[in-house]
């Protein structure tokens, strides 16, 4: 598993834009079954985040990025929750992304690869949802309007979740 993560770790700093030596400013905090945890020091602030990639992705592209999903607290910016889903796509333009966890439906805005909670509540609401939920579908369309849909675990979420709030002083 410690190869899955660190995988996971270099594809979240290849999509992110960082160098190996910002890698040398992250912590990794631990594997927590299916969510892996960490925390940056960088700049005036720290980061803390978990990371998730999908036990099954469907759709008929071609070819296809990274695809994972990011719940992040910045302190330093009084952010918490922030939710990101990478696609490994650029998403078609004025759609919507589906995000379902356990029957609770939510819409997600595309921006780009990414696609994000429309408000801090929405994001709030959703690592609630996560931290209760057992598994989480999310369905998203390319700019070539092939339509995919990745599932996600969230076997060990609320673990990974604990972790990143002490690791960044957040109860």
């Amino acid at each position: 598993m410690q190869v899955r993560s660190a995988l996971l770790a270099l594809a979240v700093l290849a999509v992110a834009g960082l160098s190996l030596p910002a890698f040398a400013q992250q912590k990794y905090l631990g594997e927590f079954k299916d969510w892996f945890a960490y925390r940056e020091n960088k700049g005036p602030g720290r980061t803390c985040y978990i990371a998730s990639i999908p036990k099954k992705e469907t759709g008929k592209y071609t070819s296809r990025g990274e695809t994972f999903i990011l719940v992040t607290h910045r302190p330093g910016d009084a952010k918490r929750d922030v939710f990101e889903l990478r696609a490994g796509y650029t998403y078609k333009k004025q759609s919507k992304v589906t995000l379902n966890i356990d029957g609770n439906v939510t819409k997600l805005v595309p921006i780009g690869a990414s696609a994000w909670a429309e408000t801090d509540k929405i994001d709030r609401a959703l690592a609630a949802a996560m931290a209760r939920g057992r598994q989480m579908m999310v369905t998203g369309f390319s700019a070539r309007g092939t339509k995919t849909t990745d599932t996600y675990s969230l076997a060990g979420f609320t673990a990974a979740y604990r972790a990143i709030g002490r690791a960044c002083g957040i109860k």
